[in-house]
C-alpha cells in the first residue's frame, strides 16, 4: 500500500471515533443525498404488527462533513419499504452530542435509538432495551462476534456496533529493506533484530520503534503489549488481572525498547500524533497507529500488518462506536404499543445492516464495517461505492481487505466497568515508573491493590 492509499484514506478519514482522532467535527456543509451506486437492496414493505403507525425518532452522530447528505435518501429509502413507521433521524455533532442527549433524556424526549460511544452510564440508570429484544438472528449472525460482546455489560448486551477502527503495525518497507529486513517482524525478538538492523544501517537518522506511554494514550501500548504476551487488563473470568507475570514481562519488554536506543527519544511525553508525523515524513521505520494515520502526501512505501505477539496469536485493539435503543418511558415518540415500536427497530437495524447499504455508509465514511458480509464484499469490491465530499473518490478493496481481516483479531478496553478509569491512569502511572527504573512485579501489585 503505497501513496495512492494514502491520498484514499485522507478522503475517507474525516473522523469522530475517538480513537481514531477526536470529536471535533465541523457542521455539515450541504444536504444533497448521496447518489453511490448500486442501489442498496430492500426487503418487502411490511406493516406494524399493531396495524398503528409507529413513530421512530434517531439520533446519529456526525462523522464528517458529509455524514448529513447520506441519511436523507437513507430515510426515504426505509420510509417507502415500511409505510407504516415514521422514521426522523437527526444528525447531532460531537461537539453538542452529550448535551443534547442528557436534556432530551431528563425531559423525557430521548431519541429512540441513539448513536454514541458509550452506554455504561444509561445501563446503569435503567435506561437501555437489551440488545436481544430487537436484534435479528440474521443479524446477529453476521455481526463479528468480538464486537458483539464488546457490548456486554452484566451478562447482557446493551448495543450493536454501528462502526469500528482497529490498530496495526506499519512498517516502511523500504528502510527496513535497506537494513536487510524483508518482512515486517511477527515476535518481539523480531522486532528487536529489525530495530537493530535500522539502528545499524541509519544510526541517529532514523528512529526504528515509535513508541506512546504518555498520559495521552499510554493505556494503548499496555494493551498492545499485554494482550500479545498472554496478559491484560482481565483474566480469563473477567476479574482485573493488572499484575500478571505476563504483563510484568510485557512492561519490561517496553523498558527494554527504551533501554536499548530503538524508539523515540520521549515516549513519556511523545503522543502518537507526533509518531505518526514523523511515520510519514519517512524518519521512523516501524510503529503501531491508527488505520487512518497515513497522510495524502506522504510519499512512505508501507504495509500493515498484525501486532508482533509471543503466544502465536496476534491481538489488536479494536474501537467502536454504538447503536442502543432507549426503553419507551423516556422517549419523545410515545409509542403506545411497546411490540409495534420494538419491531419497527428491528426493521430499522435490519435495512440499515443490509450488506449494500451499510457497505455503501462505511466507504461514504471512511470506517471499517463490523459485519462479516460486508467486509468480504468491500474487501473484493469497494470501488462500486463512493467517499462522501465534493470530491468524491472510489472506494479501495486493498484498504478493506487489509485492516477488515485485523478486526478479527480484535480486543477491547474493558471500559464499561466502573473502575475503568482509574485502571487506565494506573496502567500508565505503572508503564512510566517501570521504565524509569522501579520493580515491575512490585509496581503492578501496587496499582492491582489500589485500583482492583
Amino acid at each position: 500500500m503505497k501513496k495512492a492509499l494514502a491520498m484514499l484514506l485522507a478522503l475517507v478519514m474525516v473522523l469522530a471515533l475517538a480513537a481514531c482522532g477526536g470529536n471535533n467535527t465541523p457542521p455539515a456543509q450541504n444536504n444533497t443525498p448521496s447518489q453511490s451506486e448500486p442501489a442498496p437492496s430492500t426487503p418487502d414493505p411490511a406493516p406494524a404488527p399493531s396495524g398503528e403507525k409507529v413513530t421512530l425518532n434517531v439520533i446519529i452522530s456526525q462523522y464528517g462533513n458529509y455524514t448529513q447528505d447520506w441519511w436523507p435518501t437513507f430515510e426515504k429509502d426505509f420510509e417507502d419499504t415500511y409505510n407504516n413507521i415514521d422514521l426522523n433521524v437527526e444528525i447531532v455533532s460531537w461537539n453538542d452530542l452529550y448535551t443534547v442527549v442528557g436534556t432530551r433524556i431528563g425531559t423525557q424526549q430521548a431519541p429512540d435509538i441513539l448513536n454514541i460511544d458509550t452506554f455504561a452510564d444509561y445501563v446503569a440508570d435503567d435506561l437501555l432495551v437489551p440488545a436481544e429484544e430487537y436484534t435479528s438472528a440474521e443479524l446477529k449472525a453476521k455481526l463479528i462476534p468480538s464486537f458483539w460482546s464488546a457490548n456486554e455489560l452484566d451478562g447482557t448486551v446493551w448495543a450493536l456496533p454501528i462502526l469500528a477502527s482497529c490498530r496495526a503495525m506499519f512498517c516502511n518497507m523500504d528502510l527496513l529493506n535497506e537494513a536487510g529486513i524483508t518482512a515486517p517482524p511477527t515476535t518481539w525478538a523480531e522486532v528487536d533484530a529489525a530495530c537493530q538492523a535500522i539502528k545499524d544501517k541509519f544510526g541517529d537518522s532514523i528512529v526504528p520503534w515509535g513508541l506512546d506511554i504518555s498520559t495521552d494514550e499510554g493505556q494503548a501500548a499496555f494493551a498492545y503489549y499485554t494482550w500479545n504476551n498472554g496478559g491484560g487488563f482481565v483474566d480469563a473470568n473477567g476479574d482485573w488481572a493488572l499484575n500478571s507475570p505476563q504483563n510484568a514481562e510485557a512492561m519490561n519488554y517496553i523498558k527494554s525498547l527504551i533501554d536499548n536506543g530503538y524508539c523515540n527519544a520521549n515516549p513519556y511525553t511523545d503522543t502518537r500524533y507526533p509518531l505518526q508525523d514523523a511515520f510519514n515524513a519517512g524518519s521512523q521505520a516501524m510503529m503501531i497507529g491508527a488505520c487512518n494515520m497515513m497522510s495524502a502526501d506522504s510519499e512512505v512505501n508501507y504495509v500493515v500488518a498484525d501486532l508482533p505477539t509471543q503466544t502465536g496469536k496476534p491481538v489488536s485493539m479494536g474501537v467502536c462506536d454504538r447503536l442502543m435503543v432507549f426503553d419507551s418511558s423516556i422517549t419523545a415518540s410515545k409509542n403506545a404499543d411497546e411490540a409495534a415500536r420494538l419491531d419497527a427497530v428491528s426493521k430499522f437495524f435490519d435495512f440499515f445492516y443490509d450488506t449494500n447499504r451499510y457497505s455503501e455508509y462505511m466507504v461514504y465514511e471512511g470506517f471499517l464495517p463490523v459485519t462479516t458480509d460486508s467486509s468480504d464484499l468491500l474487501a473484493q469490491n469497494a470501488e462500486q461505492f463512493v467517499v462522501g465530499g465534493p470530491d468524491k473518490a472510489p472506494g479501495n478493496s486493498e484498504y478493506f481487505a487489509n485492516f477488515s481481516s485485523i478486526l478479527l483479531s480484535c480486543d477491547f478496553y474493558p471500559s464499561s466497568r466502573a473502575e475503568w478509569i482509574d485502571v487506565k491512569q494506573g496502567v500508565i502511572e505503572a508503564e512510566q515508573r517501570i521504565c524509569q527504573g522501579e520493580d515491575a512485579q512490585a509496581v503492578l501489585d501496587e496499582i492491582q491493590g489500589r485500583i482492583a
